[in-house]
């Protein structure tokens, strides 16, 4: 009678949640939704990007809490580390601006992308409704090999076709996206002598402009370049800055320091006229 006591103990602290198991799912979990929500919610990429990094690791965590810990390496070396880290440097060397997200380059695609989301919500529901309902042998027996092992069991063995399947479908969209993203030359690149006599024809902007930042002690890239007439030239900025309103006016700063300039020399010449007294 004891044996049977101490195996139905054992059996239900075996589906049975503690209270530090508790505490993790409810706090990461939250702050897994919440950077979820971010993600999709945030006016700037760069932004919406890190929110992701935050929640893949989150991910991560849930992974090696249940067990799990080849997908839970997995999710911070080659999705977190890897990938994510690659997108969100992409963003910050080419800078996308809001602005660029409202132009729809795919006619209908925030319907479609709207109708998938519904259906990947669908199948969400009815996977966690299905694990609700349904009992499950149980982690342990799963990884009775090892973690490794018997993940490796299921892809190659029940999981093969599911398998094969997704990794021609990254394949394919690995391929789509060098296809979309190239663009073949169809005309002879233009020499420096032609754009020059291009732009003698034109009549408008026949000498070079000015680098940014040339004036006095600034070199920042946000700073405009004096045209000759000491009026900045918004031009010699990147068009990223100039949406994004990150040029800074040094005409405000020109009159400061000519003021400041001017009243230390009246101040010298006041004391040089003292002196002379």
């Amino acid at each position: 009678m004891s044996a049977l006591a101490s195996q139905a103990v054992t059996d239900l602290a075996a589906y049975t949640t503690s209270t530090g198991e508790a505490v993790q799912f409810w706090v990461l979990g939250t702050v897994a939704v919440i950077g979820a929500l971010c993600t999709i919610l945030m006016k700037k990429a760069v932004h919406s990007a890190l929110c992701l990094a935050g929640t893949m690791i989150i991910l991560a965590v849930f992974y090696l809490a249940n067990g799990a810990y080849f997908l839970g390496i997995v999710q911070v070396v080659v999705y977190t580390g890897a990938i994510m880290m690659l997108f969100l440097f992409v963003v910050m060397l080419v800078g996308v601006t809001a602005a660029d997200s409202l132009k729809e380059t795919i006619k209908g695609q925030r319907w479609l992308a709207l109708l998938c989301g519904l259906g990947f919500a669908v199948l969400l529901v009815g996977g966690i409704g299905n694990a609700a309902i349904t009992e499950f042998n149980g982690l342990g027996t799963a990884n009775a090999g090892g973690n490794v092992e018997g993940l490796a069991a299921l892809i190659f063995t029940k999981y093969v076709f599911a398998f094969e399947i997704t990794g021609a479908l990254l394949i394919t969209a690995a391929v789509g996206a060098m296809v979309l993203t190239h663009r073949e030359r169809t005309e002879r690149a233009k020499t420096q002598r032609e754009l020059a006599e291009q732009r003698v024809r034109e009549g408008k902007h026949l000498p070079p402009l000015p680098a940014p930042g040339v004036y006095a002690r600034h070199n920042a890239v946000d700073i405009a370049g004096l045209l000759p007439d000491g009026t900045p030239s918004e031009l010699t900025v990147m068009k990223t800055l100039r949406d994004r309103g990150q040029i800074r006016d040094v005409s405000t700063e020109a009159l400061r320091d000519l003021a400041a300039l001017e009243q230390r020399s009246e101040e010298r010449l006041g004391r040089g006229q003292e002196a002379a007294k």
